[in-house]
């Protein structure tokens, strides 16, 4: 009796696990095929910058952690990055690892309202509390936004933003907010993507975002090479 009901028990904990992994292979291939893309394009419901950009800028960069604070394992509260974005003042703000839940109130947007900013949001990968991505926040409309694939491996989905802002008395700014990968091959390739891209070729380009690099990797070491340092802003 001892001997069959340890035998039950085992193929309980096997059909158990089994499941377990099929439901794992299921979330993979529901979400395998996902491409990082454009999720949000939107002004705020009141108080938003209207016309042109001024030549005169702030800006900022901000790894949100998904709202879970500096180190990734505090509880989601996006409050407290509400609060550090509204200390900056900045006029255009490039945000990493932004987490847009499925279900209840969308931190991203209660942001944007509230401190009456527009916002664009581009896809990375769907994670199972939402969709996880880069962000920019503006004083000011976006003419266009244009998203670019910097994935290299199916297990790390990377993403840049483009997004072009019009200047007072005319032209025009590339802003480009991007969240670069860890290590340092990858990260050197996507950032020759970056610069061979037709939107680097001309005109003024703003670079920001979480490079993930250290001063003298390889990444960093071409942008220096290649990327002018403009003494005369537009």
């Amino acid at each position: 009796m001892a001997i069959r009901r340890t035998a039950v028990r085992k193929k309980k904990r096997t059909a158990r696990v089994r499941e377990a992994i099929a439901r794992k292979k299921t979330r993979f291939h529901r979400t395998e095929g996902t491409q990082p893309h454009l999720s949000l394009v939107r002004a705020p419901v009141n108080g938003a910058a209207k016309g042109r950009m001024h030549r005169k800028i702030s800006v900022a960069t901000y790894n949100v952690h998904r709202w879970s604070g500096v180190n990734g394992r505090g509880a989601p509260d996006a409050s407290r990055a509400g609060l550090v974005i509204s200390e900056l003042r900045a006029d255009i703000i490039a945000l990493q690892e932004v987490l847009r839940p499925h279900a209840g109130e969308d931190p991203l947007e209660a942001l944007a309202d509230a401190l009456g900013l527009h916002v664009a949001f581009a896809s990375t990968r769907v994670h199972k509390r939402g969709e996880i991505g880069n962000a920019i926040l503006s004083r000011w409309p976006m003419t266009g936004v244009t998203v670019l694939d910097l994935s290299f491996s199916r297990m790390e989905k990377r993403l840049a933003m483009l997004a072009q802002f019009a200047f007072q008395g005319g032209g025009v700014l590339e802003v480009v907010a991007t969240h670069l990968a860890l290590g340092d091959r990858t990260r050197h390739l996507q950032v020759r993507c970056l610069l061979d891209h037709a939107r680097f070729q001309g005109g003024p380009i703003l670079l920001m975002g979480d490079m993930n690099a250290w001063r003298k990797c390889q990444a960093t070491r071409t942008l220096d090479d290649e990327l002018h340092h403009n003494l005369q802003w537009p």
